[in-house]
């Protein structure tokens, strides 16, 4: 585990250069530690590997890989469910079935201040 629980390791899963850099320039400004993935089976790798993971946070709409954002969110919950998760896209809101029980969903664009505010509220959550 980390030595500040509110600040876990945030494993951040996004296909977009551009958002990955921003999103993860946030996260660790706000004292997060980020790992970076492109895509959900390069998450999946991490999360297989590494057992310090405190919360997912993933983009749904990504090409590579194989499966979207909200298969990955499913089967992390399934196979972590100690890790939270946090759910983001710029595609509309997430229907009825798409996201595991207790994940949170934000819409692209979002707010640095909206990201870290709601990723700390998924970690206390889980806490």
């Amino acid at each position: 585990m980390t030595d500040n629980p509110e600040q876990p390791v945030v494993l951040l899963v996004e296909d977009d250069g551009l958002l990955l850099m921003e999103a993860s320039d946030t996260l660790a400004d706000a004292g997060f530690t980020v790992l970076e993935a492109t895509h959900a089976d390069k998450a999946l790798k991490v999360l297989e590997n590494r057992d310090d993971v405190g919360v997912l946070m993933t983009d749904v709409d990504m090409p590579q890989g194989s499966m979207d954002g909200f298969a990955l969110a499913r089967l992390v919950a399934d196979r972590w469910p100690g890790i939270p998760v946090l759910v983001v896209s710029g595609m509309g809101t997430p229907g009825p079935n798409d996201m595991p029980d207790g994940a949170r969903f934000i819409p692209k664009p979002y707010e640095p201040t909206t990201l870290v505010r709601t990723l700390r509220a998924c970690v206390r959550r889980a806490a």
